[in-house]
């Protein structure tokens, strides 16, 4: 899924060139916060890596549109909000690489069992 949102909605992102940097961001951050729940909703992962992602995802999600709100009413000068959300999601892009190379390391040091033939012959 991360793959599919860097391919898919990043580049759709760029070609808004009516939004700025931040809102950019802070799409990206909510998109990102609704498939970290989407995740931990279907048991995606590790639940303790998953509740940290979500957390790193909320916080940017919260200090992007907090930075949208303060340039609607004219304070410009708070860029350390946009830096701080964006080391946040690259924090949390981090941690779900992380869960993503622990499921795979999970999957091929206990492969998953096939399941016994039911059908009786005769």
């Amino acid at each position: 899924m991360l793959v599919l949102l860097a391919w898919l909605v990043v580049p759709l992102l760029r070609t808004l060139v009516f939004l700025g940097p931040t809102s950019k961001t802070g799409i990206l951050a909510w998109l990102l916060v609704v498939a970290a729940m989407y995740w931990l909703y279907e048991g995606l992962g590790y639940r303790p890596l998953l509740l940290l992602q979500l957390l790193l995802f909320s916080a940017a999600a919260a200090l992007l549109t907090t930075k949208v709100a303060l340039v609607l009413v004219g304070i410009h000068r708070l860029g350390i909000l946009r830096r701080s959300a964006s080391a946040l999601i690259m924090i949390g892009a981090g941690l779900a690489a992380l869960n993503f190379l622990m499921m795979l390391w999970t999957l091929f040091k206990h492969p998953v069992p096939k399941p016994a033939d039911t059908h009786a012959d005769g």
